[in-house]
C-alpha cells in the first residue's frame, strides 16, 4: 500500500483514544503563551530550544521536562486551554471518543487547587462534547513516585467532583514503584465507584502486570509491553479479555523499544490480545493518534484488517456503554468496507 494511501485511510478511521495524559499534550507554543500570560519564566529562550530538549533516554528524563512544563499551569483558564487545544487537534484526526488522564498531584503539590484543575479540564471536555461531538471519560491518576498517603489525600480531594471522574489510574516513574505500593488506595477508590486502571509493564517487569491485576484489581492495563515475557500472563489477558493500551511512538522515544519494527503490538494481535494504540504524551513524543497508527502500520506492515482490528479493539476496551460500543464498531466496519484499496 502506498504511504499516501495509508495516511489517508488512517486519517479517516473513527478512533477512540484511551491512553492520553492531558499534561502530555502541552505543545511548546501553548506552553510559552501560558507562561507569558502567568509571568512564569521558562528555562528555554525559544520554542525551538524547548523542542530540542525533547530527546529522552528513559522515562525519568521525560518526566523531568514534563513536570517543568506543568509548572506554568496555574489558573482554570490554563487547564481549559490545554484541554481544548488537545480536543481540537484530535477532532481533526477523527477521534470521536477520549478517555484522558490528569495528574492532580502535579498541580496540588505546588499549591494549585484540585477544583481549579478539574474545573478547567471538565469545562473543555463538555465544550468538546457539545461542539465537536467527542464523548469522553475522565481518569484521575495517582503519581507512583509519591507516597500512598499522598494518593489518599488526592482521593479525598476528588470526592466533591466524583460525578465528573470515571476512574483512577497509576502513572509516573514505574521502576521501583510497584503497583503493590498502592493496593489500599485502589481498594478505597473502587469503594467510591471509580473504575481502575494502571500503567504496568512499560519499563517495569511483567510481575508488575500481575500485581496490577491481582492486587489493584484493574480492568485495563496501560502499556503492558512486557506481558509477552510470560506465557501464563498472556493466557490470563486472553481469558479475562483484559485490554492493553499501547503507545508506540512513546515506546520508541523512551527507549522501551529500540525501533518501531520491534513493537510487540502485531504479536499481541496475532495472539488475540485486546491490544490498542494511543498517543500517551503526544506533544513530547512526536505524534497524536494518526501518527501512532501510521508509523506502527508502516513499520510492522499491518494489513487493513489488522488496522481495522486495532480501531475496533479501542472501542471494545473503552468505558462506553455496550450500545455505544456497537454503534462505533459498526461505523468503523462500514468505513473500512467502503474503502477501495
Amino acid at each position: 500500500m502506498k504511504s499516501s494511501n495509508l495516511k489517508e485511510i488512517i486519517q479517516g478511521i473513527p478512533k477512540a483514544e484511551l491512553h492520553l495524559h492531558i499534561e502530555g499534550s502541552f505543545e511548546p507554543e501553548l506552553m510559552f503563551e501560558i507562561a507569558n500570560r502567568n509571568n512564569i519564566p521558562l528555562a528555554y529562550d525559544s520554542i525551538e530550544s524547548l523542542k530540542k530538549a525533547y530527546k529522552f533516554n528513559n522515562l525519568q528524563e521525560f518526566l523531568d521536562i514534563y513536570y517543568i512544563g506543568a509548572q506554568v499551569l496555574i489558573n482554570e483558564q490554563d487547564f481549559f486551554d490545554l484541554t481544548w487545544a488537545y480536543l481540537t487537534k484530535v477532532h481533526s484526526e477523527n477521534v470521536v471518543h477520549v478517555e484522558i488522564f490528569f495528574d492532580p498531584q502535579t498541580h496540588t503539590d505546588r499549591g494549585v487547587g484540585f477544583d481549579v484543575v478539574i474545573n478547567g479540564i471538565y469545562k473543555a471536555l463538555e465544550k468538546g462534547k457539545q461542539e465537536l461531538g467527542i464523548s469522553y471519560k475522565l481518569i484521575m491518576s495517582y503519581l507512583r513516585h509519591l507516597s500512598e498517603d499522598s494518593a489518599f489525600k488526592t482521593l479525598e480531594a476528588s470526592l466533591p467532583f466524583k460525578n465528573w471522574i470515571d476512574g483512577v489510574g497509576l502513572d509516573s516513574s514505574e521502576v521501583g514503584n510497584p503497583p503493590s505500593k498502592f493496593e489500599k488506595v485502589f481498594k478505597a477508590s473502587s469503594e467510591q465507584g471509580y473504575k481502575l486502571v494502571a500503567h504496568a509493564g512499560e519499563e517495569g517487569p511483567s510481575s508488575y502486570i500481575w500485581e496490577a491485576l491481582d492486587l489493584l484489581k484493574v480492568v485495563r492495563i496501560d502499556h503492558g509491553n512486557r506481558c509477552l515475557d510470560d506465557e501464563a500472563l498472556v493466557q490470563r489477558l486472553l481469558d479475562e479479555k483484559i485490554p492493553l493500551t499501547l503507545c508506540p511512538l512513546s515506546n520508541v522515544e523512551l527507549k522501551v523499544i529500540q525501533k518501531m519494527e520491534d513493537h510487540p503490538v502485531l504479536k499481541m494481535l496475532e495472539k488475540g490480545i485486546l491490544a490498542t494504540i494511543h498517543s500517551d504524551d503526544p506533544a513530547y513524543f512526536g505524534g497524536y493518534m494518526s501518527e501512532n497508527y501510521y508509523e506502527t502500520a508502516k513499520a510492522l506492515n499491518l494489513s487493513t484488517e489488522q488496522i481495522m482490528q486495532l480501531a475496533i479493539n479501542a472501542f471494545e476496551a473503552s468505558w462506553l456503554s455496550d450500545d455505544e460500543k456497537k454503534k462505533h464498531i459498526k461505523t468503523v466496519k462500514n468505513y473500512f468496507n467502503s474503502l477501495v484499496i
